[in-house]
């Protein structure tokens, strides 16, 4: 076997002349048997005659069945574990001669794995001020809030108006029509061009203006695009927020008082920052494994890892309403600029499985049981038609592989060593 590049090699094969006129007759045998000849009774056609007739199929036929079984036994024998498909060249095929091709493909990399425990990574138990804690009731009392018809007035700055609005020109695709949208005027959250053209007006008037959405906009389709709205004010509105008392507070759920509220609201803080904190500290374990273990990838990782990031691209692009009909992409240029993510990526994926198989880590039954389970009760379906849509579309297989990635990722938090910023 020849190292050609990184991870790919080639092979020179030679089929045995034997092997190769033995399955030269096997398929004059089997097209005597399928294809109808004048003047001969089905599979009675002299051999010479089906080679003669059938030369191109024969010779295709033989090197589809001999090729991949030669080259198979091969990769057995040398124990080489191949990804993507082979590419075969130089064929040499002539009668009476040994078949002999070239293979070139690639394998998977051997990994030899550097110190993974102890670590050193940036790390401190986050911390839940009282402060935070009333900010979040506030924003809790604030979802709660009713917000009650104002007598017909022309709207003011910090009303809230209720807007028929329809796009006239500057967006892609079918028009945006919102039937009643309620915008906040003067607040952050509403862009300066509406409460600009609606302040003044009442309910009834129509106007006419153009929104200028900034680059960085939520909405990819919206991003940077000047749209041209009418929009109808068809009311006003106040906004009423609820009392913070004891009362509030066992509206929400099963608590006693407005103590225990506050003690679930600090918990609950406390548990998002620990979270986002902790995969901060094992975003930047990735990065220090990934730094410290050189090897090469495999192209067909490659194309596989970007397929997948191009993939979640377009998803959340058409989620968030950009119509990806007319999205052309020119590979090239994509393969170019994800290609040192996605080399990152792998690495980051290989060497996590190989840790995970030094430390015997793997997701249990009962795991993937219960995440099964969670499905169910989300999409209201029977767990055995959800268990069985899973195992037919693949995703089983991949709930399985994010239990196991995650374990090894809260394995390699657990032994590392935390050190504060």
């Amino acid at each position: 076997m020849a190292l050609l590049e990184g991870c790919r090699h080639a092979l020179e094969i030679s089929v045995p002349v034997e092997e190769v006129n033995q399955e030269t007759e096997r398929v004059v045998d089997e097209i005597r048997q399928r294809v109808r000849l004048p003047g001969f009774r089905p599979g009675k056609a002299p051999a010479s005659l089906i080679r003669k007739r059938f030369q191109g199929d024969i010779r295709q036929e033989v090197l589809e069945k001999l090729v991949p079984r030669f080259l198979q036994k091969q990769f057995e024998e040398e124990n080489l574990n191949v990804v993507g498909t082979p590419s075969i060249k130089e064929v040499h095929f002539h009668e009476g001669e040994p078949l002999r091709f070239r293979a070139e493909f690639e394998v998977a990399p051997e990994i030899q794995l550097g110190e993974y425990r102890g670590i050193a990574v940036p790390y401190e138990e986050p911390k839940v001020s009282d402060e935070d804690v009333e900010k979040r009731l506030e924003e809790i009392r604030n979802q709660k809030a009713e917000y009650v018809n104002v007598e017909p007035r022309p709207l003011e700055q910090g009303d809230y108006a209720v807007v028929y609005l329809e796009s006239l020109s500057g967006v892609e695709g079918e028009p945006i029509r919102q039937d009643e949208v309620m915008l906040h005027l003067g607040s952050e959250e509403t862009l300066p061009a509406f409460t600009e053209n609606l302040v003044g007006t009442s309910p009834g008037e129509q106007r006419e203006f153009d929104v200028v959405y900034p680059e960085d906009h939520g909405q990819p389709r919206l991003a940077g695009k000047t749209v041209r709205f009418r929009a109808e004010v068809k009311g006003i509105r106040r906004k009423e927020l609820p009392e913070l008392n004891d009362e509030f507070a066992k509206d929400l759920g099963d608590f006693a008082d407005l103590a225990e509220l506050r003690d679930n609201i600090r918990k609950s803080i406390f548990r998002e920052r620990e979270y986002a904190a902790q995969q901060e500290a094992k975003t930047k374990i990735i990065d220090k494994l990934v730094d410290a273990h050189d090897f090469p990838v495999p192209e067909a990782f490659l194309d596989r890892q970007i397929e997948a990031n191009v993939e979640r691209r377009v998803r959340a692009m058409a989620a968030s309403g950009v119509d990806i009909r007319n999205l052309k992409l020119d590979w090239e240029k994509v393969r170019t600029s994800q290609r040192d993510q996605a080399i990152r990526d792998v690495k980051a994926s290989l060497i996590l499985d190989r840790i995970g198989t030094a430390e015997q880590i793997d997701a249990t039954t009962d795991e993937v049981d219960r995440e099964v389970h969670r499905i169910a009760r989300q999409e209201r379906q029977p767990v055995a038609a959800i268990r069985m849509r899973l195992e037919k579309d693949g995703t089983l297989g991949r709930i399985a592989s994010a239990i196991r990635t995650e374990k090894i990722l809260n394995f390699l938090f657990e032994h590392a060593r935390k050190e504060a910023s």
